[in-house]
């Protein structure tokens, strides 16, 4: 085992946790990644006693996603022990869940968990005498089938089954053979299955006792629900005494099946139902735009940044920053089709604008036509004008055209602005030695000179004062990250070879890259929702954490599948030199419209 993960499995140990579920844990990254903020966040690294650890556990696995604002709060309520039992710990799930980002009042929140509440056993016991006195005529008449124990162990063992399922669902590793684990989770859904039947039969009971059980057969339920923060297993122990002292013990006829009624059939109909030929579709099929949220919602949480020496960023707008976008927008839906000017578009740009032009549509907002040309190499005039053509012959009309080379000046101050909040600095590695340290997770050696002299190279880089290759700003992240896109991304290269821009000319030498430009031009743009292919999924960390450290208003971000023809390159990155115009320069193929690329040829 790596040193990393001995470190994780002695914190674990520490809270309370056995071995075996330590190391199961260590298996899945997520959970660990959960559990080790959260035993940070509760500031109880040197270890807590079983209890607070479990509902640790809990938290790190089931916390609502859209108030992890509010988790460390939650924290500071388990380790005081003011919240200290998991019916309190799924009412504050449940309450946080509803309030999400928004600030709620302390009150509200301890009167719903039931904070200070203490239930005694004689507060129990009165109440369990009370459920048994309402309803002493049914237990008489039911004897043991009022509190039905089929019932109870079928309950107790779906619950348990349950939590297995879904442990080995979110571990991908628990340490059993691929075929070992298949059998057995075949066989815990087969005796989840018998339980059902078993359930099943022992309740065919007569309408009427069945009728009498629904109303007062869960004696357990009653007593909870007058006391909810009660202990359940002093609940369990009290009624079970109680049925005792009424019934006595079980006899041979209380352990007998119930006889079947016999279900009258209902008379036939002559008439046949007529097939209905236009089924009612769910809403989401006739609009797939009903998934998104609102401009007004974007204040939940947008992701987690696991970092390995800070805590976790939790990643939102502030209500400031989200009331000043709503200002400027007037809660319209804002989205954006971001093309790069480096070939045609091909099929699968068919659906990138239905996505984001339809969007818009739908809600009555705007989306912008953006060049995303940040490669004056790679770029010409005529993809410009192409691009344009075909979003016009697809039938869609932007709400306005741009660049990102119009947010060049904007993109530069906001640079030296990261390099004075110590988030960026100009590095001299050369490609290959940064792939290298990369591989390594090793820092540059430039990687902590001081601002001022970040600052000053920088100046010179835009001056044209240093050669290309000779040194980039790198954004300061985290290249111990479990996460490739988080090593300390390039912001800024050299183009000394002075190659006219198409759109901005030959003003600049320096150009942002696309890790760095595209969410802050998102964020100028005041884009509500940024809609993208799943390859870019991996870069929602360093895409908030840039907006995050920069205090820039953050869009939701939304990833969906990419549009793929079998057989087909359909990618202008796909392979290496950007291959569909390898194929294209090289003249391997004729042209553009050639039948044979998944090209815009196809609009004739």
């Amino acid at each position: 085992m790596a040193v990393k993960e001995e470190e994780r499995l002695e914190l674990f140990l520490k809270i309370g946790l056995d071995e075996r579920t330590a190391r199961n844990t260590i298996a899945n990254n997520k959970v660990t990644n959960n559990l080790t903020a959260v035993i940070h966040e509760a500031g109880v690294t040197e270890g807590c006693n079983r209890t607070i650890g479990n509902l640790l556990y809990t938290v790190a696995t089931k916390y609502p996603a859209n108030a992890l604002i509010h988790r460390p709060a939650l924290l500071g309520y388990i380790v005081t022990t003011k919240i200290k039992t998991p019916a309190q710990l799924e009412a504050a799930f449940s309450f946080l869940s509803s309030t999400a980002s928004e600030s709620f009042e302390l009150k509200g929140f301890e009167e719903a968990c039931g904070v200070g509440v203490e239930v005694s056993e004689e507060d129990i016991e009165r109440t369990v005498n009370e459920v048994f006195e309402q309803n002493k005529g049914l237990i008489l008449e039911l004897r043991y089938r009022t509190n039905d124990c089929y019932f109870y162990l079928v309950l107790w063992a779906t619950v348990v089954i349950s939590l297995v399922l879904g442990f080995l669902h979110h571990h991908d590793n628990v340490g059993l053979s691929p075929g070992l684990m298949l059998l057995l989770i075949w066989a815990i859904r087969e005796w989840k299955l018998k339980l059902a039947l078993v359930y099943t039969v022992t309740r065919v009971i007569t309408p009427y006792q069945r009728e009498k059980g629904e109303r007062m057969g869960d004696l357990f339920g009653h007593v909870r629900k007058r006391l909810p923060w009660a202990d359940p297993k002093i609940v369990m122990k009290l009624i079970d005494a109680k049925l005792y002292e009424l019934l006595g013990g079980r006899t041979a006829a209380d352990n007998e099946k119930p006889s079947k009624q016999k279900k009258e059939r209902p008379a036939k109909v002559e008439d046949k139902k007529v097939a209905d030929d236009n089924p009612v579709q769910p809403p989401e099929d006739l609009n797939p735009f009903l998934i998104f949220p609102n401009p007004e919602e974007n204040f939940k949480v947008h992701t987690e940044i696991f970092f390995s020496d800070r805590p976790v960023l939790q990643c939102c707008n502030t209500k400031e920053v989200l009331d000043k976008h709503l200002k400027r927008t007037s809660r319209k839906v804002y989205t954006r089709f971001p093309p790069e000017p480096n070939g045609y578009l091909h099929i699968g740009h068919a659906k990138a604008m239905f996505v984001s032009f339809g969007l818009a549509k739908e809600r009555g907002g705007c989306c912008y036509l953006r060049y995303d040309d940040t490669n004056p190499e790679a770029e010409k005039k005529e993809y410009i004008d192409h691009i344009e053509e075909i979003v016009e012959w697809m039938g869609w009309k932007p709400f306005k055209i741009t660049y990102t080379s119009d947010y060049f000046q904007e993109l530069y101050e906001l640079a030296v602005e990261l390099i004075q909040r110590g988030h960026a600095y100009v590095d001299h590695q050369t490609p290959e030695e940064i792939k290298e340290y990369r591989e390594k997770k090793m820092n540059s050696p430039w990687r902590d000179r001081p601002i001022a002299e970040s600052l000053k190279l920088f100046e010179e880089m835009r001056q044209g004062m240093i050669e290309e290759g000779k040194a980039t700003l790198r954004m300061k992240q985290d290249m111990q990250s479990d996460n490739g896109n988080m090593y300390d991304l390039i912001a800024y290269r050299i183009k000394a070879s002075f190659t006219p821009h198409p759109h901005s000319g030959d003003k600049w030498c320096i150009y942002p890259s696309y890790d760095y430009a595209h969410c802050i031009v998102d964020s100028l743009e005041d884009i509500t929702h940024s809609l993208c292919t799943l390859e870019f999924e991996t870069r929602r960390a360093s895409y908030y954490w840039l907006l995050h450290v920069l205090d820039l208003y953050q869009p939701y971000v939304w990833e969906y599948s990419r549009l793929n023809v079998t057989n087909n390159v359909m990618s202008k990155r796909k392979a290496s030199n950007h291959f569909l115009n390898f194929l294209v320069t090289k003249k391997l193929v004729d042209g553009w419209d050639d039948p044979r690329l998944m090209t815009s040829w196809f609009k004739a």
